[in-house]
């Protein structure tokens, strides 16, 4: 399974695009600021757009699903319904941080829910629900292949905020104990901002996990 990272905009958002390992298809997570740069290389490359999958509804994470949609009217767009009400309030988030307007985005497709398992190929994803940063946050995890793309749940050395909307600090760190630190010490973690990371080098060094849990996490 191919991993591609496009890094940019007022937030320095990662958006990925994850190519199936056996046929020309991907997907994008959380489409950014470099949405119009993804399409260049879903067209170079000759890859079709299988789906839109968002890890939560914030600003930065969806401001490129307009551009992904010219290109792909029929990609379908994943969300958890517990981050709808952010997703339709796109351009009020917009106002908040003195931001162009967004929307309004067009309606998601498909609901996501804990547990679900996608299929890109022959690659296996499961999903995991995680509030805390945001209602309605999840992580999308490929266990054969041992990677987890967790959003703005944990970054290297870091956790995601909890000020904003919808934000909740005691579930964002029982979301990490349970959906993250569960995982084996080896999976990647790709954050939604900032370089990757794994389980275990979090649980060691991560002051936020260790200041807050303790020996628990030994």
């Amino acid at each position: 399974m191919r991993i591609e990272t496009f890094a940019g905009g007022d937030f320095g958002e990662n958006t990925y695009v994850v190519v199936a390992p056996d046929a020309p298809l991907a997907w994008v997570i959380d489409p950014g600021a470099e949405a119009p740069a993804v399409v260049d290389f879903l067209e170079r490359e000759g890859l079709r757009l299988g789906a839109i999958l968002l890890t939560h509804a914030h600003l930065d994470h969806v401001e490129g699903i307009p551009a992904l949609r010219r290109w792909a009217p029929g990609a379908p767009i994943y969300l958890h319904p517990g981050d709808l009400r952010l997703y339709q309030g796109v351009d009020l988030q917009a106002r908040a941080f003195h931001l162009p307007l967004v929307g309004p985005l067009p309606e998601p497709d498909r609901s996501l829910e804990e547990g679900q398992r996608l299929q890109l190929g022959s690659a296996l994803c499961e999903v995991r629900w995680a509030p805390g940063h945001a209602p309605g946050h999840v992580l999308f995890f490929f266990p054969a292949e041992g990677v987890a793309f967790v959003g703005d749940v944990i970054f290297r050395g870091s956790i995601g905020r909890t000020d904003l909307v919808g934000g909740d600090f005691q579930r964002l760190m029982e979301s990490i104990r349970q959906q993250v630190l569960t995982l084996p010490d080896e999976t990647r973690l790709l954050s939604g901002h900032g370089p990757q990371t794994t389980v275990g080098w979090e649980r060691r060094t991560n002051p936020f996990l260790v200041g807050h849990f303790g020996g628990e996490l030994v």
